[in-house]
């Protein structure tokens, strides 16, 4: 199958239509059609119904749509790779989960940097679903995710612990009841699961977010309050920026290290899970420092 072919498979699902498909990859509305047309007749399948206001998957298409999506994704890693200019040897991709991203991969990139200078890195930032898709299809090589998968080639260890903290712009006690200032950054599946029982009688917040930092950007703007991790907060709360609530439950969000158990370059791993480990080791002392 054609790559071209398959993006604008993509680009039509995307856009929900064949002539937005076709402004966005700079082709004509013919085109787009000619290369779903053969997409169709190679897969003996529809894989779009066409109606007035636009087109939708069928189900033929929504089963396609994970493997071109992985086929485009893979031809363009491979693109990146095979040119590698001469004084790169290989190249090593960490999957970061987006609340950790500020603290862990600049720091790993400077740290493989000066321990291999011929190794280039590339950081993706997504959510842990996402990292996990991308691991099992081979687009990265390993990820930090709140997710331990258990799944078979994959090996997965307990990298850190995050303790979650609620915090506020006011000082005050904690109520199990509505605030209409609280902002729920959801944390994932099993904080979701923990703050419902820890706050049964919560209504629907006002505003959630699936990244920390949007949530935490916005109470120091607007005011309110919120689930931080404890080590992002704490120059905050020195600061008198932010305010403990007393006595509100904490929660734990433990963070997992994944990849191949039989990786292509198994010294390219080992350095790259070692780098990690490290940078971690080093955030972790420092938070210490900072509770002490």
């Amino acid at each position: 199958m054609n790559i071209n072919h398959m993006k604008a498979f993509l680009e039509v699902a995307k856009s929900g239509g064949f002539q937005l498909a076709a402004d966005r990859l700079h082709i004509t509305q013919s085109t787009v059609s000619a290369r779903i047309k053969v997409l169709e007749t190679q897969l003996g399948r529809q894989l779009f119904v066409r109606k007035r206001e636009g087109c939708e998957l069928t189900v033929a298409g929504r089963h396609f749509h994970r493997f071109a999506y992985a086929a485009v994704r893979a031809w363009e890693q491979a693109r990146q790779e095979v040119a590698l200019p001469e004084e790169l040897n290989a190249v090593v991709t960490l999957g970061v989960q987006m609340n950790h991203w500020e603290r862990i991969a600049p720091a790993w990139v400077e740290t493989m940097q000066e321990r291999a200078a011929d190794v280039g890195t590339r950081v993706v930032a997504d959510y842990s679903e996402n990292l996990l898709a991308d691991l099992s299809d081979g687009l990265i090589d390993l990820a930090m995710t709140y997710i331990p998968r258990q799944q078979a080639g994959l090996a997965c260890e307990l990298l850190m612990e995050d303790t979650l903290v609620l915090v506020s712009t006011t000082a005050r006690k904690v109520t199990k009841h509505w605030q209409p200032d609280y902002v729920f950054v959801d944390w994932g599946a099993e904080f979701r699961a923990a703050h419902s029982l820890a706050y049964p009688e919560t209504r629907a917040p006002r505003l959630s977010v699936g990244l920390s930092m949007i949530g935490l950007d916005y109470i120091l703007k607007h005011g309110g309050s919120g689930y931080f991790s404890e080590r992002t907060v704490e120059p905050l709360l020195e600061a008198g920026r932010l305010h403990l609530i007393e006595k509100a439950p904490t929660f734990q969000r433990p963070v997992y290290l994944l990849h191949p158990k039989e990786p292509i370059d198994a010294e390219l791993l080992d350095l790259a899970k070692g780098a990690l480990k490290d940078v971690v080791a080093i955030d972790m002392r420092q938070e210490r420092k900072q509770t002490q």
